[in-house]
């Protein structure tokens, strides 16, 4: 077997990030994981129109179409009005989208040309390559999701009152999109293998996460329902940050994000440690 049909826990020490000098101290890559982040970042960036712009131009068309069919005939939700409470789902719901299509798209394309082994080869641990992947898609999601912010804040009110919670919900999806981008993209062998994912799980629960409406508003099953998706949480802990109301405690929201995150970080570095669709 040749040094790139191996998967990654079986390369040598050096491979992984150690540092066989001092008698197997793991070290950290610092400049390979920048290196490889810098390069997800250039990727979206060099296209920024179609990456950052269009997604952005999407939100405010939602948004105008809102405002103009139910703006003036929706009643008030959670005692603010539609579209003070419309805006910062969609900011969010943009930041959800566009930091799992970073990651996803990129490893997957690379898997197809075959150039994902350039990626593979450089002395990186696992934890290394998902954190530059994810780390490079929550970067978009954000970019994107302040544009959207910026955009939409001539159109509703868009004044936080709770700016830590707001910032710790905004990073946390992005993180959590972007990691579920990068366990995508591994997985995924064919684009409409990624099509499948992201037209049947990331756009239903994007939109049935509460976006356009409080889940009181829902019938006891779909309210129940809705308890389990984790972009609920994070679309309703973002919102509360924005008009002080969530539906959901903060502690509870808070706690399924971060322990999303890291069951999500753990398939992840799995995946990659183990070569699952990457050695092939």
């Amino acid at each position: 077997m040749n040094r790139v049909d191996r998967p990654l826990a079986a390369l040598p020490e050096r491979q992984t990030g150690f540092n066989t000098g001092t008698g197997a101290i793991e070290t950290v890559n610092w400049l390979g994981a920048w290196t490889l982040y810098s390069r997800e970042v250039r990727r979206f960036t060099k296209i920024f129109v179609q990456t950052v712009l269009a997604p952005m131009a999407t939100t405010v068309i939602f948004m105008l179409i809102f405002t103009i069919a139910l703006g003036r005939v929706r009643g008030d939700i959670a005692g603010v009005h539609f579209i003070a409470f419309l805006a910062p789902g969609l900011v969010m719901m943009a930041v959800i989208q566009n930091a799992f299509a970073n990651p996803s798209f990129s490893i997957l394309i690379a898997k197809t040309m075959g150039s994902i082994v350039d990626t593979l080869m450089p002395p990186l641990t696992p934890h290394e390559l998902v954190l530059g992947y994810a780390l490079g898609g929550a970067t978009r999601g954000l970019a994107v999701g302040a544009a959207s912010a910026i955009a939409l804040s001539f159109l509703a009110p868009l004044e936080p009152v709770q700016i830590g919670v707001v910032l710790y919900f905004a990073f946390g999806a992005a993180l959590m999109m972007a990691l579920m981008g990068v366990i995508a993209g591994i997985w995924a062998e064919r684009m409409d293998s990624l099509g499948i994912i992201t037209s049947f799980v990331i756009m239903p629960l994007s939109f049935l996460s509460g976006t356009f409406y409080s889940i009181h508003s829902l019938p006891v099953f779909f309210r129940t329902l809705d308890r389990f998706n984790p972009l609920f949480y994070l679309i309703d802990g973002f919102r509360s940050g924005f008009i002080g109301h969530a539906d959901a405690p903060f502690w509870l929201a808070a706690t399924v994000v971060a322990g999303t995150i890291v069951v999500l970080w753990f398939m992840a570095y799995r995946m990659v440690a183990t070569g699952y669709h990457l050695k092939s």
